[in-house]
């Protein structure tokens, strides 16, 4: 009997033991999140603190901490009833990053050689390489249905179904043909492209491998793996999401990836750090783990004195992306999976370089087949749904029935991020639409949006 009254004691002592853990656990990620959203759309992105805290930040359970901006060492700060203390510190050229496992003396006097946008007026340059857009427009198309749909897709479907589109662009056959700005944005905007960056990385490989200094079929240049069986992962695997190390990617609570992203100082290290439990290439697992460690090997591809340069320099200049800004972590590697800012129309710019097979104003950046390979679906992948960091709409061999947007080419692919980022390329139409949004609650039904916008077009 006496040990039937103490079991109630025991299950509470329990009880509040796990919730103990679990907050020591889970609020570091929130007051890390708060802190670096914070930071970048604030000392980045160019907007103000009260607004990013009340939509950004403004639901739980990131209600549950407090958030400030600092103008004075450019920086944000987060916490959680006074717990968890989170620092985001902003560095020009560089956007924000958290202070991880580090000392912020040691943080602010890490130096970096970043590099120096051409003295360039983008506004008396013709697209894409420009801003200056062309006075005629093709007269094949149905405006009025294409305005339709983007006004539609701006409208909000009530108070707690938050869609938030912020800002639509549509390139027709390289020709910017329709454009949308939420109040408080323009096409000036830089706005975060969450795991949109995936793709980035995707052709930062694809640079590298033009370049020879990396093939995608060696194996993963990883000194940790070398004697063991993650020895047989390459880079290939990487770029499918299909090595087969263990990974969680769940954010709603603490994981693999919400550890990574808001707790580490170097990400692509932690996520090598982790075993493998499966064969590579014989499982699909959408890893922001494995575009790190894609990052990390950038990194070492290209030796710190160009690393912070590379982006830009190769990349983001030659295609007339200005406003692009990747962010690195605390030991000073990019967040190839998660971290990137720029302006809607260099998101499109970035989607028609792609459809434009890797070449820009006459020049191959990306090798050839590259883009090909890109949308070939990963063996693993079992939807045909991924291809090399871009999600697909192919659908399983000989089974259109579970592609995602049933109702939209079946070339179509894209970038894709969370909160309803998204750069569609749509090859068979000559296609590139880019959706910039907030949404929490109702997401905007993208299958019809696309198959709505695809009925305007020859």
């Amino acid at each position: 009997m006496k040990l039937i009254k103490k079991i109630p004691v025991v299950i509470v002592i329990l009880a509040l033991l796990y919730g103990i853990n679990y907050a020591w656990r889970a609020l570091p990620i929130i007051s890390g999140y708060g802190s670096k959203m914070l930071c970048s759309c604030v000392m980045l992105a160019g907007r103000q603190p009260d607004d990013v805290i009340k939509n950004e930040l403004g639901r739980f359970p990131l209600t549950l901490g407090s958030f400030s901006a600092n103008f004075t060492d450019s920086s944000a700060t987060g916490s959680v009833f006074g717990l968890a203390v989170k620092k985001a510190v902003y560095r020009k050229g560089l956007g924000c990053s958290l202070i991880n496992e580090i000392s912020e003396d040691e943080f602010r006097h890490q130096h970096f050689t970043i590099a120096v946008p051409p003295p360039v007026n983008t506004d008396t340059i013709p697209w894409p390489l420009g801003d200056k857009l062309s006075d005629s427009l093709p007269t094949h198309i149905d405006f009025e249905k294409l305005d339709a749909v983007i006004q539609d897709a701006f409208h909000e479907p009530g108070p707690e179904k938050l869609r938030r589109t912020r800002s639509i662009v549509v390139v027709y056959n390289g020709q910017i043909v329709a454009e949308k700005y939420a109040g408080g944005f323009d096409r000036k905007s830089r706005q975060i492209g969450w795991s949109m960056t995936k793709s980035i990385t995707n052709a930062l490989v694809g640079i590298l491998v033009r370049q020879g200094k990396l093939e995608i079929n060696e194996r993963a240049p990883i000194d940790a793996w070398k004697n063991d069986d993650r020895n047989k992962i390459t880079v290939n695997h990487l770029l499918h999401a299909s090595s087969g190390l263990a990974w969680v990617e769940n954010y709603g609570a603490p994981s693999d990836a919400t550890n990574m992203l808001f707790k580490k100082k170097d990400m692509g290290l932690f996520a090598a750090g982790h075993r493998a439990v499966y064969e590579p290439e014989t499982r699909f697992q959408y890893s922001s783990g494995t575009t790190n460690i894609l990052s990390w090997i950038i990194r070492q591809k290209v030796g710190n004195s160009m690393y912070h340069r590379f982006p830009s320099q190769e990349l983001f200049y030659k295609i007339g992306v200005y406003s692009a800004v990747m962010e690195p972590d605390a030991g000073g590697t990019f967040v190839g999976s998660s971290y990137s800012f720029a302006t809607a129309r260099d998101w499109a710019r970035f989607g028609l370089f792609y459809l434009n097979d890797g070449v820009s104003n006459g020049e191959r950046i990306l090798p050839e087949e590259w883009v090909k390979y890109t949308v070939t679906p990963a063996p693993a992948a079992p939807k045909g749904e991924y291809g090399a960091q871009f999600w697909l709409n192919a659908g399983a061999p000989g089974n259109n029935i579970n592609r995602y947007y049933p109702d939209a080419p079946t070339d179509l692919y894209l970038a894709e991020g969370y909160e309803g980022q998204n750069v569609f390329i749509i090859p068979s139409k000559k296609l590139v639409i880019v959706k910039l949004s907030l949404s929490q609650g109702d997401y905007l039904d993208d299958n019809k949006f696309l198959a709505d916008i695809v009925k305007a077009f020859p």
